[in-house]
């Protein structure tokens, strides 16, 4: 050992004979002995893995040479099919040149159409592309139309009966409009059956947010009523989505409205009603923004919009992985042969209708109001790569043209809206009635729909009208519901077009279908009529109200606001008062000094007077002098965003209050409604729900700024209101108790001795029970209306003869017990004028023709009640004079313009019992071009019940 005590070099090699122990030597012996085993150890486990890799690689080659033998055969060439499905880029079905529509029944007669007026749904030949969206070439014609084999064959300007097989159907138009059948982009029919019940509440899937797995036609429920009703507003065609509370709610399917035998079909199944049997292009139902993320529980719902877009960008993630796994399986079965694969192709059930969208083979639609989904919608296209078909709602597209352009794709999505149906929640508190305009002028395409039950997608044609209205060009606004869905279904080639070639879908209409009112006469689809002996409107044969209109123009952004002004024109004074009733020959002045009607007539001093003060004069054509509109039944100035609790009074379920206490003025339906003449409105506390009433309710002036303005409130206590429709169930209560407890407190305010504390139930029920106060009662059912008579004759009778006056709100029903009410002198503020049966309590409500005689107000009418037309949600503001040109012009002469208008103004006040008096209506007026019932007329002055009236110069 050296002199650090280290052994040298060779002491390893000696022996332990030949040298002495060492101190320590012991351990010395140990540790040699160790080095010994571990050196041992590392050569054996060296060993080891080299055999452990060897057995691997072994193995795998035994797997490779083995396993694909385990593989289905048969399987593994089923698969690699799939890859050619996964692979195809599908196209637009063809239309003409097939030898009978795929839908065709055998056996179905052939159908010839005479003398008709038709709307082809293109230009001239040779019109250029730029001319053609100008709406150059755009023309009505005159001729003849043959049906047959679920086709239109011909289409000639006098076809011979010699020419067409002796069994033909032959139908008379008799001049009237004929169109392709209407096509609603957006609906629930089906999956959201009407009336509402739990059973058949198929829209959502709510166990997940992200649901691509979902179909629509799974839900669809081929006897709801709706579908019926749909079809007889001209609807032939419609797009039936899943709901919205999922970030990817599912697939959607194109269905026709004909079902079973009796309709062309042979036989009752959601199958044969797809509108395309070879089902060439699919479609993907996705929503973004506040549906999603609202506060139902959904598993793995984002409860933001930051959280929202993680979730759709994950899912892509998801299905794009999928894509690639995919595409590298069949790559590899193409290039080593299905014999040699190792294992199946890649597939998920869950995602596939999601990869297939990856894939460019489903046409998305995404429900997507604000800019700020719209953007992130846009950015999640681009980074993943899929198209987006349209944006649906889309309140705000029109704001952001350039975004919606730089969709993936190079194809800007089509923008699928309502006419003016917005301030419901917030999303939809910022939108323009003239979004479609403006959309089509930056060269994008506006598409009306209904999103039925939202909106009754009987009148979805009319959304295209109000759009016509507000400015879209006449074709525009006729392709909105026609042409342009036909596009954006995939489906331009086929329907949407009066076309030889095309499907046999046609509607024959009683007047222009943008026009107020309109109605079919007659629909086809797959050249099968759908009505037998349907019922139509016997109006006045008139030609189409454009083309060649000129566009209607847009109204002044903000009015001017002018206490004298002179209108010339008049060619009709609809006052029903001491100033004027009943139409004018020839033309009138109307002075107008401090806000208020001074003169009506030849007005010589006056009209001189305002020239030497160099008073605005204002000169038209065809000017109409009316009352203003009162909006009444809804909730206007008690809230502004129906969504959103901060923005409303309340609810009122158990106590009864007073309106008046609640007020909230200068909102943007208050002034929305007054730039359309609403100068007035009557509204109620909520009871637990729109629609629901419960307190007092008082009248107003929508002009106001605050309630304590003086002459801002014309009634501070207008009418005692209850709720006994479907709602009162809502609360846990039962109709027995509802109308029980309603006769008790009648009772007992008949037989009260003692003055009730004032404000109170008791003391407004003593009004009503003994001053004529009117008791205003909310109810739908027939059922519920015969009850609410029985209690005030019950009451009645304690009175000894005294009468109570009683109004219904609502009314859906109100049709069954029409004489009743008339013997009762109970009159009937509806709401809507046309309502849709969404709850069981109006299941029986009267949709008109082609399938009803008349509807709940020609009844009514006809028996003698007084009837107004009342607002079933705010947004109605800007309809309320198409509501009464509705009722004028299908009441086959039950209305006058004047009677009509009477439902939105006088009728109302009558009922309620409200006295004005006429000096205040010299402030309430409106003056418009042409009539305010009719599409395509313009108010150019609103009084407002002030000193200044609202001018549009």
């Amino acid at each position: 050992m050296n002199k650090k005590g280290i052994p040298p070099a060779h002491a390893d090699s000696r022996s332990a004979a030949s040298e002495p122990l060492l101190p320590f030597d012991n351990n010395v012996r140990r540790f040699r002995q160790g080095r010994v085993r571990r050196s041992r150890g590392v050569k054996f486990l060296a060993l080891a893995c080299l055999l452990f890799i060897a057995l691997a690689q072994w193995r795998q080659f035994w797997r490779v040479e083995h396993q694909s033998a385990k593989l289905s055969r048969r399987r593994l060439n089923e698969e690699l099919d799939v890859c050619k499905k996964l692979h195809h880029v599908p196209k637009d079905p063809i239309g003409p040149g097939r030898d009978k529509n795929a839908r065709y029944v055998d056996g179905a007669p052939p159908t010839l159409i005479k003398n008709a007026t038709i709307w082809i749904g293109e230009p001239t030949k040779g019109t250029s592309p730029v001319d053609a969206r100008a709406g150059k070439g755009w023309q009505w014609v005159q001729g003849d139309v043959y049906l047959e084999r679920g086709l239109i064959q011909r289409i000639e300007a006098d076809i011979s009966l010699e020419t067409v097989p002796e069994d033909h159907v032959l139908f008379n138009a008799e001049g009237r409009l004929l169109t392709a059948g209407i096509i609603d982009m957006h609906s629930h029919a089906g999956v959201y059956s009407l009336p509402q019940l739990q059973g058949n509440a198929d829209f959502n899937e709510d166990s997940t947010n992200i649901s691509p797995y979902a179909r629509s036609i799974d839900g669809f429920y081929l006897f709801d009523p709706q579908i019926q009703v749909i079809k007889s507003g001209g609807v032939t065609t419609s797009l039936i989505l899943p709901g919205s509370s999922n970030n990817i709610g599912g697939e959607a399917y194109v269905i026709k409205h004909a079902v079973g035998t009796a309709q062309g079909r042979n036989e009752t199944s959601a199958a044969s009603m797809l509108a395309d049997p070879e089902r060439n292009w699919r479609y993907m139902k996705m929503a973004c923004g506040e549906n999603p993320k609202s506060p139902v529980v959904v598993q793995g719902r984002s409860t933001s919009r930051m959280g929202e877009s993680f979730s759709f960008r994950h899912a892509f993630e998801q299905a794009r992985r999928l894509v690639q796994r995919q595409d590298d399986w069949c790559a590899k079965a193409d290039a080593v042969g299905i014999e040699n694969m190792d294992e199946y192709l890649p597939q998920d059930l869950a995602w596939e209708a999601l990869v297939a969208a990856m894939r460019g083979q489903v046409h998305v639609n995404v429900h997507c109001y604000t800019v700020t989904d719209l953007e992130a919608m846009v950015e999640h296209t681009n980074e993943f790569k899929f198209a987006v078909r349209a944006f649906h709602h889309a309140h705000q597209t029109y704001l952001v043209p350039e975004i919606l352009k730089r969709t993936w794709g190079g194809r800007p999505p089509a923008s699928a809206l309502f006419a003016d149906n917005m301030y419901y929640k917030v999303e939809a508190y910022i939108g323009s009635e003239f979004a479609g305009k403006r959309l089509y002028e930056e060269g994008l395409t506006p598409v009306y729909v209904s999103d039925n039950p939202v909106l009754n997608a009987q009148h979805v044609l009319f959304e295209a009208a109000k759009a016509y209205h507000y400015g879209l060009p006449y074709h525009a606004a006729l392709a909105s519901v026609t042409t342009a869905p036909a596009e954006e279904l995939g489906m331009a080639q086929r329907i949407g077009k009066v076309k030889p070639g095309f499907d046999a879908d046609i509607v024959i209409w009683d007047s222009d279908p943008l026009s107020v009112g309109a109605t079919p006469v007659q629909v086809w689809i797959d050249g099968t009529s759908q009505f037998t002996a349907p019922v139509y409107h016997n109006k006045p044969q008139a030609g189409p109200i454009g083309p060649p209109r000129k566009p209607l123009a847009e109204f002044l952004s903000e009015p001017v606001n002018s206490g004298d002004v002179v209108f010339t024109g008049i060619r009709k004074v609809l006052l029903s008062d001491e100033l004027g009733s009943g139409g004018r020959g020839g033309s009138a002045n109307v002075i107008i000094s401090n806000g208020r009607i001074t003169c009506v007539g030849v007005c010589t001093s006056e009209f001189e007077a305002a020239a030497a003060k160099n008073i605005k004069v204002v000169e038209l054509n065809n000017g109409y002098l009316t009352r203003a509109f009162t909006g009444v039944a809804g909730t206007l100035g008690l809230n502004e965003m129906d969504a959103e609790d901060s923005t409303d009074n309340g609810d009122n379920l158990e106590k009864f209050t007073r309106a008046i206490d609640g007020l909230l003025l200068q909102s943007k339906k208050l002034q929305v409604g007054l730039r359309y003449g609403v100068t007035r409105a009557i509204s109620a506390p909520k009871f637990n729900g729109l629609g629901s009433h419960h307190g007092t309710s008082v009248g107003f002036l929508t002009s106001a700024q605050t309630s304590i303005e003086p002459g801002a409130i014309f009634a501070a206590d207008a009418a005692v209101h209850y709720t006994l429709n479907v709602n009162v169930r809502e609360s846990s209560k039962s109709y027995t108790e509802a109308f029980g407890t309603l006769r008790k407190k009648l009772l007992d305010a008949a037989t009260a001795k003692e003055a009730a504390e004032a404000f109170s139930e008791a003391h407004y029920l003593k009004k009503v029970v003994s001053e004529g106060l009117v008791l205003a009662l909310t109810i739908n059912s027939a059922d519920g209306i015969a009850s609410a008579l029985r209690v005030k004759e019950d009451v009645e009778k304690a009175l000894k003869g005294a009468k109570i006056k009683m109004a219904i709100i609502g009314g859906a029903e109100s049709h069954l017990v029409a004489q009743e009410l008339a013997d009762a002198a109970v009159g009937v503020i509806l709401t809507p004028l046309q309502p849709m049966p969404l709850n069981w309590d109006s299941r029986r409500a009267l949709s008109g023709a082609p399938l009803t005689n008349g509807t709940a107000a020609d009844w009514l009418v006809t028996a003698g009640v007084t009837v107004a037309i009342g607002l079933p949600e705010d947004w109605y503001v800007r309809d309320l004079g198409f509501e009464a040109g509705t009722a004028y012009r299908n009441g086959d002469g039950r209305f006058t313009e004047q009677s009509a208008l009477d439902m939105v103004s006088s009728n109302i006040f009558k009922i309620l019992g409200v006295e004005v008096h006429p000096a205040d209506d010299e402030g309430h007026f409106i003056i418009s071009e042409g009539s305010p019932l009719c599409i395509g007329s313009r108010i150019r002055a609103v009084g407002t019940g002030r000193d200044r009236a609202l001018v549009y110069i």
